[in-house]
């Protein structure tokens, strides 16, 4: 416009061409799309024009530039935003009739077009006009046109064509993104629609406050480059989303115009790559934009109607997973898996805390609630799972929840042990709490003794009477009364190990306390618990009391009363176990909280200290 007409001032006439642009997208969309069809008619007249042009002078097709000239990636940054058009149609979705058939076709023409119109004018000017007229002139076309004027009509068509193009898409983004909740509240009007065809008014409002902003600069230098790496990115995030959800074969993905995968991730490669050769800290610093919008996101905790690919991926992953474990436990990697068994986590919190400490976001725990039979419906079964799985995560823990129906808990716990888990992902561990209920304590022995039987793990937590909330971080003593690495020696030395790693246990001790007979037998005790400690490479303070003709319960309750967490193993069920846990519940009765451990009968745990 500048150079047609010498006496205006490019930037006063790049204002009032954006501000009328916007002012036509704000009346009206579909007027601003029939005006379309005037650019198009005066695109199609330069070209014509150019066509049956002249040449200036005899030349030579320079293929691979001249000297002094300008660096090819240099070049593409800034002629990058001529090919973006084609995201027109995607960015006006929502005001087509039929946008699944409507992208791919025009999106498809619109880039076979401009791919052929663009590769043509290259080779047709440097067959017009030798290089140094090329680089000095950029209305060259101009003089080799058969109509000079019709070149002015034809970049004036094209640059309008897209800033109606992206007034019109722009806004409608803005609108869906406010309406999805995906922008922040304050930002919450852009939602807004006006008139019968919900034109987003306020969206272009603060589109054109943008445009103007850009517009300010000048430098079309300046901008295009940035707004280069903007489309890239956006390309690529297309390209990564289309080529998981194809690699996946989703269900629910089912485009009526289908790409291979492979030809997505090309995609995404490609930009990627570009960006870097264009721009190696910008790239970067795009990265950290989309990573920050990313997180930003993912702490609005949005709940989306359509669901996302990540789901996809993990359910991929997870099937990998299960058939990679195998059939045999791997002893150098496991950790237990609990079942906890805990009723009412508000009722039983001191259950799922101890589970969680044992666990502290490494392994599995599954909390569980058994209710009577017909007392919920499957339906509410599911609402109440999604309500304690809510109640755990506010309080921190990551776990996952199951509520059965069954005549009585004890019964329920068996059909969860025996039918509970995926694969080789199943529970081997069973953590309860202490039965005080001495009505129900033959039916809560024979559970164990089932438990037992069914080669799981049982671990019994029996909270402390009246004990005082102690802040955290103050624990400072676990006891592990030992008889032998064998049994639940090895189990007991494990979890024991296990609670001190977590947070809240890290300056606690470990003590290994053991009784003997005499004096004599105690020399040799502690050379045998220190040459364990060593091999076993466990952090623990050895304890070797002498019983001197003392109870066990005696010795029991001196030593351990200022523990914080008291390790002790049971013996193997027999057809008196219930007198066997009541003579146990006597024993430890005024002690610190403790922890009945009865190992798996099959599994040796002394392999999974043992290795490296």
């Amino acid at each position: 416009m500048v150079s047609a007409f010498g006496f205006l001032d490019q930037l006063y006439v790049a204002l009032g061409v954006t501000v009328l642009v916007a002012v036509l997208a704000i009346t009206s969309a579909e007027i601003a799309v029939k005006a379309q069809y005037f650019i198009m008619a005066a695109i199609a007249l330069s070209l014509v024009s150019l066509a049956l042009g002249a040449p200036l002078s005899d030349t030579q097709v320079e293929m691979w530039g001249v000297p002094q000239g300008e660096p090819f990636w240099q070049v593409f940054a800034v002629f990058f935003p001529a090919v973006t058009g084609i995201m027109a149609g995607v960015n006006m979705s929502g005001d087509l009739k039929n946008p699944s058939q409507s992208i791919p076709t025009g999106t498809l023409a619109a880039v076979g077009t401009g791919y052929a119109i663009y590769m043509i004018l290259p080779v047709f000017l440097a067959s017009r006009a030798d290089a140094a007229t090329l680089v000095s002139d950029p209305l060259v076309m101009q003089r080799i046109a058969a109509w000079g004027p019709a070149i002015l009509l034809g970049v004036w068509g094209a640059t309008l064509s897209s800033a109606i193009g992206s007034i019109l898409g722009a806004p409608r983004v803005l609108q869906a993104l406010a309406r999805d909740g995906v922008l922040p509240s304050w930002l919450s009007f852009l939602g807004k629609g006006s008139g019968a065809n919900d034109e987003p008014r306020m969206g272009t409002a603060v589109t054109l406050g943008i445009v103007i902003a850009a517009v300010c600069v000048g430098d079309l230098n300046l901008i295009a480059p940035v707004l280069t790496m903007f489309f890239l990115t956006t390309y690529l995030v297309l390209n990564v989303s289309a080529g998981l959800e194809g690699f996946l074969n989703s269900p629910s993905f089912r485009p009526l115009f289908k790409v291979h995968w492979s030809l997505s991730a090309l995609g995404a490669l490609g930009c990627l790559g570009v960006m870097f050769l264009i721009n190696p800290i910008a790239t970067l610093l795009a990265g950290a934009i989309v990573a920050s919008i990313f997180f930003w996101l993912q702490r609005q905790e949005l709940q989306s109607a359509w669901g996302d690919v990540r789901r996809g991926i993990w359910m991929l992953l997870l099937r990998t997973s299960l058939f990679q474990l195998g059939n045999s436990p791997d002893a150098k990697n496991w950790r237990p898996n609990f079942l906890v068994l805990s009723g009412s986590p508000m009722q039983r919190w001191g259950l799922i805390e101890f589970a969680n400490a044992l666990s502290h976001n490494r392994g599995l725990f599954t909390v569980t609630s058994i209710l009577p039979t017909g007392s919920r419906g499957v339906a509410q079964q599911k609402d109440m799972e999604a309500t304690i799985s809510n109640y755990l995560l506010k309080r921190g823990v990551q776990a996952l929840v199951r509520v059965l129906t069954a005549p009585d808990p004890y019964e329920g716990a068996e059909r969860l042990v025996e039918i509970y888990g995926l694969g080789q992902v199943m529970p081997d561990t069973v953590l309860m709490g202490n039965s005080k209920d001495l009505e129900s304590r033959d039916r809560y022995c024979n559970l164990i003794t089932r438990l037992h039987q069914a080669e799981r793990n049982v671990v019994i937590f029996r909270e402390a009477e009246a004990e005082s909330p102690r802040p955290r971080r103050s624990y400072r003593q676990i006891d592990v009364w030992w008889g032998g690495l064998n049994l639940n020696g090895s189990l007991m030395l494990i979890l024991a190990d296990l609670l001190r790693a977590d947070i809240d246990w890290r300056e606690a001790k470990l003590y290994l306390k053991l009784v003997v007979p005499d004096e004599t037998a105690a020399d040799q005790a502690r050379h045998n618990l220190d040459r364990l400690t060593d091999d076993l490479r466990i952090r623990a303070e050895l304890s070797v009391l002498v019983a001197n003709g003392r109870p066990f319960e005696a010795i029991l309750q001196e030593a351990s009363s200022s523990a914080d967490r008291v390790f002790i193993g049971m013996a193997l069920p027999d057809d008196d176990f219930p007198g066997y846990y009541e003579r146990l519940q006597a024993r430890v009765a005024g002690l610190p909280s403790t922890v009945f451990v009865l190992a798996a009968p099959e599994f040796r745990f002394t392999n999974v200290l043992a290795e490296d």
